[in-house]
């Protein structure tokens, strides 16, 4: 008699629980919630090293930068193979999480170019070293291995393969070299929000990595996919959110401590005076968010658009918009023509970058009077001021944030800081309001 009443109780236990989730979820869809967002240079960050200098610092973001545009390719992929706290990793943001009943903490990249969100999984056949503890999906009473006949299985597209269990595979390889293997799974997804109580989303797909290595940081845990495509965290709570999320970047002189924020939700509506919105294209990859960029303006002449296309017409979806890219990829040819018009622009003394990333760099300890630079999209021009424009790399040098590229187009995060960006994945189009990003949020403490 005293079993069947626990078994009564722990049922009823079992059944409270998954109503206060579902009660949690619909207070997150009526409102939204928000994550804080942390510099990667900050002593708060995980990453923060205080024996590199600023400078330091800021090459190495540069090189990952140059580095990731390669992933955008049509190869970059192996054919076999709401406000968080993100963290920028230079090239990379992070975003602090939990996986699993109960949760565990995992810190990921948090990625617009990636859809499946992975961690690392016990057992690890082979993984590389990090600073959190190990996912243990056996310790998980909500963890799913998913089948192969799931639509989450069928979104991997030839990223997936099936395991004489019937169970579904993943297999990612990315350009740098590194990869991840694994269960594709469900469990539930649990997310601190900057309302200081944390929201649970129970059946959440994911990748459990059993075999993982390359590139990535012992601080980090894996990835956190905020893509377009069907297995992005942005599309998987898509009822709850409805499709819309949106981000602040702070500029990199501003005050460490104070966090950047993305929103998710009610709460990641851009609107007001100034808010311009222009339409994302589907091409190519779903993962990426493509716009078209019809030209550029210094000052008042403008320069129509000309990408790597032979065609004359401006070229539906011609360039990437990037949260994780730190500078903005032009082709070749265009790119000459807004340096050269650039250059007559400002009166300085030239000098060569020796890391070979910039093409245009200034010899000068102080501001330079730079022109303002309209980016056109479709509907909506965009005012890059010299914050967005020119960066100071050492003391007695700034560099222009707009480079010449033989791949692809790509709106860098360094363009983007300042401005309000929101996402609309209903709707079909970005938003774009200048806002001061180190004022409309708040100073946090460290995570990790």
């Amino acid at each position: 008699m005293e079993g069947f009443r626990l078994k009564i109780f722990f049922s009823v236990v079992v059944v409270l629980l998954f109503f206060f989730q579902l009660f949690e979820v619909a207070l997150a869809s009526r409102g939204g919630f928000s994550f804080d967002l942390i510099h990667r240079d900050s002593p708060h960050s995980p990453f923060f090293d205080p024996s590199k200098t600023p400078t330091e610092r800021l090459t190495d973001a540069l090189r990952r930068s140059v580095s990731r545009v390669g992933r955008f390719l049509p190869t970059a992929m192996a054919p076999d193979g709401i406000q968080s706290s993100l963290v920028p990793t230079g090239a990379e943001y992070l975003m602090n999480l939990s996986i699993g009943t109960p949760p565990v903490p995992i810190i990921g990249i948090a990625d617009t170019g990636s859809d499946l969100t992975w961690t690392q999984c016990r057992p690890c056949n082979h993984c590389y070293v990090q600073f959190l503890l190990f996912f243990d999906p056996r310790k998980s009473s909500t963890y799913r291995d998913s089948s192969c006949v799931t639509s989450s299985c069928l979104a991997l597209g030839e990223d997936r393969s099936c395991s004489k269990q019937k169970h579904c595979t993943y297999n990612y390889s990315y350009s740098d070299g590194s990869f991840s293997c694994g269960n594709l799974a469900t469990d539930t997804l649990t997310v601190s929000s900057t309302a200081g109580k944390p929201i649970s989303f129970p059946g959440f797909a994911f990748g459990c990595g059993h075999s993982s290595g390359g590139l990535f940081d012992k601080k980090i845990s894996g990835l956190v996919g905020l893509g377009f495509g069907k297995l992005s965290m942005i599309s998987q709570l898509k009822s709850i959110i409805k499709g819309r999320f949106s981000y602040c970047l702070q500029p990199f002189s501003t005050n460490p401590s104070v966090s950047g924020r993305i929103n998710f939700g009610e709460s990641s509506i851009v609107s007001g005076t100034g808010t311009v919105f222009t339409p994302l294209s589907r091409k190519g990859r779903d993962t990426y968010y493509y716009l078209t960029l019809e030209g550029l303006s210094v000052g008042k002449k403008r320069f129509p658009y000309k990408s790597f296309s032979k065609k004359a017409e401006v070229q539906e979806g011609n360039i990437i918009i990037d949260s994780g890219t730190t500078l903005t990829n032009l082709p070749q040819d265009f790119y000459s023509k807004i340096e050269k018009y650039v250059v007559n622009s400002i009166k300085g003394k030239r000098v060569k970058d020796h890391n070979g990333i910039f093409s245009l760099c200034y010899n000068t300890t102080r501001k330079i009077n730079a022109p303002i630079i309209t980016a056109h999209f479709r509907d909506a021009n965009v005012e890059l001021r010299p914050l967005n424009t020119f960066l100071r790399v050492q003391e007695d040098m700034l560099c222009f944030t707009l480079i010449p590229t033989s791949d692809i187009g790509v709106f860098g995060n360094m363009a983007q800081l300042n401005f309000l960006i929101g996402y609309d994945l209903r709707k079909r189009r970005v938003s774009f309001k200048p806002t001061d990003c180190s004022h409309s949020i708040r100073t946090v403490g460290s995570i990790g």
